[in-house]
């Protein structure tokens, strides 16, 4: 399979897959439930990585924009390569930290997370992430977001100001090297730690370090639903 790299003063295109992978690694599964646009997720957030929160236990999935992943670097023009996924992790801790966050349901995707809208001190989070150069506007999903996009690609503004590999195919590139190697092309790692039973997306920054070791109650697993069923939760961004 090859990959190419768009540069990022055109729309990035979706990569497309010759592969039977499972395609649950999607932030926003197609397979959606509608939502009462008044159910709201209100309190203090913790961040899962630069475009997921967890409210009061619930797993909130910021709705329109995708962010690059954990463990991904982007191009910095004059300046070589800048850790942009952890950058985009630390954004959004700095629009949530010590502030009240409520976000509003635009329905769930099929593993149970809320796909929300959500604002601090009545600033849309969403759109700062993407106004800021920290995610694009996923535009797959909804539009809101795709003139706020325009305006950090014309300032050039974090990922906008060199070359990045969207993070949809960054995710799908990394799916398919680790599905060669993994049993019956599974490629989640259960990994079973200190701190509970956690799980590893071929993303994940630790990723190449685990090892799955059945005899420990370690598995492969096909899907983050699969996963999260047998008592498994996703690893964190640093």
């Amino acid at each position: 399979m090859s990959v190419v790299l768009h540069r990022v003063s055109s729309r990035p295109v979706a990569l497309a897959l010759a592969v039977a992978a499972p395609l649950a690694w999607l932030p926003a599964d197609p397979a959606r439930a509608a939502a009462d646009p008044s159910t709201v997720i209100a309190g203090r957030a913790a961040v899962v990585d630069g475009d997921t929160l967890d409210i009061k236990g619930q797993r909130v999935r910021l709705e329109g924009i995708d962010a690059p992943e954990a463990d991904q670097t982007c191009g910095g023009g004059w300046f070589g390569t800048w850790k942009c996924g952890r950058a985009a992790s630390e954004q959004l801790r700095w629009l949530t930290g010590g502030r009240r966050v409520e976000c509003v349901s635009a329905g769930y995707d099929k593993y149970g997370r809320v796909l929300g809208w959500c604002s601090a001190d009545g600033r849309d989070i969403n759109a700062e992430m993407v106004r800021t150069g920290h995610a694009w506007a996923f535009v797959k999903y909804s539009t809101r977001y795709e003139a706020v996009e325009a305006e950090a690609r014309k300032a050039k503004a974090g990922i906008w100001k060199g070359e990045a590999e969207p993070a949809w195919e960054f995710r799908a590139r990394r799916w398919a090297a680790a599905e060669d190697g993994a049993p019956e092309g599974c490629a989640i790692k259960g990994n079973v730690t200190e701190n509970g039973h956690i799980y590893h997306m071929p993303w994940s920054p630790w990723y190449a370090k685990v090892r799955v070791e059945p005899a420990k109650g370690e598995a492969w697993f096909c899907s983050e639903a699969e996963a999260s069923k047998a008592g498994f939760r996703p690893a964190k961004a640093p």
